[in-house]
């Protein structure tokens, strides 16, 4: 098939099935989007209302997640959650450097120091092995960050935690959709936060959730998420005063109705198309097998990934990528370790598996748009060799 791929008149590079330059991710707006999004419009009422409530509703409904509270970013949940949490000035949080930088600068902006873990080569997750000689008097928290998707080993990191006292926040930007031991991933730690970024497999353009177990710090999120005024519970009295009485620092971190709707339009046949991602994974992984320089992933059966992205290693990458462009596919690193930024202390040689998953970490496109004869041209381009 690749060698019959047509060829694209604006950059003499092959095209594959469709004409079109295959990019590693693609935006989903569901059909209903514009109608629900001009629904909101039309109101005027743009601000958090009736549409975040239900955005809410369905995604535990529909989701597992528990308490979820809707938000404008990912970033802000990591924030919430550790603010929440009591983590502060001095403290410590352990997490796997393999994320991207929003899961550490959070931390700093809490005035807390980011402690580095090792990770699984094969996962890309943190290994549990390698945080209880890390923790010390001033560890406050583990953030275990779902690589790509994929769950961490919660049952031995929640261990971990008990045996310590520690808050367990889950990083959960690419797992909606993913579940633990049969549990939705959402339901299970202290914490678990999402992105709706725009990108990810749920959209709100830009957006997030932050889920907390337990029904009093759920409270305190959605009373903290908005400046840290319980509108629940502040009345507007007569002359047009909201009645409250502020006892702690709160943030304006809650989502719009505008990007509910986008969310609510997102979340129709939310099911059906990680059916079909998982179909392109399972057919990824059936053609990639036994294919010399690439060795992939493992994956656990107790868990299922939520698949944002489809990664493994390979062996001269820079030639894989260049290979994959000359026909017209997209591949990229996703994130090198971020312990590498000044701010976080600089490259620690020491983690030596995350050193070594910089070297041959490599992903190929994985979206909704994504067609099977586009995933078959990636296999076929990708055997071929490089």
């Amino acid at each position: 098939m690749a060698d019959i791929a047509p060829v694209s008149l604006l950059t003499g590079t092959p095209a594959p099935p469709g004409g079109q330059l295959l990019p590693l991710f693609s935006t989903f707006v569901h059909p209903a989007a514009q109608q629900r999004v001009a629904a909101v419009l039309q109101s005027t009422f743009l601000s958090e209302g009736k549409l975040v409530k239900e955005f809410e509703t369905r995604l535990a409904a529909e989701l597992g997640m528990l308490h979820p509270a809707a938000l404008n970013s990912g970033t802000s949940a990591l924030h919430l959650a550790l603010e929440v949490a009591g983590v502060g000035a001095g403290d410590e949080v352990i997490l796997a450097p393999q994320t991207f930088i929003a899961s550490a600068i959070t931390v700093v902006q809490v005035g807390a120091k980011p402690v580095f873990a090792d990770i699984q080569y094969e996962t890309g997750n943190v290994d549990p092995t390698d945080i209880e000689h890390r923790i010390t008097e001033r560890t406050k928290a583990i953030m275990a960050v779902h690589w790509g998707g994929y769950p961490c080993d919660m049952a031995e990191i929640q261990t971990i935690a008990n045996r310590h006292g520690l808050v367990v926040i889950e990083d959960a930007a690419h797992s909606p959709g993913a579940t633990y031991q049969g549990q939705p991933i959402g339901s299970i730690s202290d914490f678990t936060c999402f992105s709706f970024q725009a990108i990810k497999h749920l959209t709100t353009g830009d957006g997030g959730a932050l889920c907390a177990r337990d029904p009093e710090r759920a409270r305190e999120v959605f009373r903290r998420r908005w400046f840290g005024i319980d509108r629940a519970h502040s009345p507007i009295n007569e002359v047009g005063e909201r009645e409250y009485d502020l006892t702690d620092v709160g943030y304006k971190y809650h989502l719009s109705d505008y990007a509910a709707a986008l969310g609510l339009a997102n979340l129709d046949g939310f099911a059906e198309r990680m059916s079909v991602r998982r179909a392109r994974v399972a057919q990824y992984h059936s053609g990639l097998q036994n294919v010399p320089g690439l060795t992939h992933f493992t994956h656990q059966a107790d868990r299922e990934s939520a698949h944002w992205l489809f990664g493994f290693h390979v062996e001269n990458r820079l030639s894989f990528i260049r290979a994959l462009k000359s026909k017209g596919i997209a591949s990229s690193v996703v994130h090198d370790g971020i312990d590498h930024n000044t701010l976080f202390g600089g490259k620690r040689p020491e983690l030596t598996r995350q050193r070594r998953f910089d070297k041959t970490q490599i992903h190929i496109p994985l979206h909704d748009d994504l067609t099977a004869e586009q995933a078959e041209y990636v296999i076929d381009t990708i055997k071929q060799g490089w």
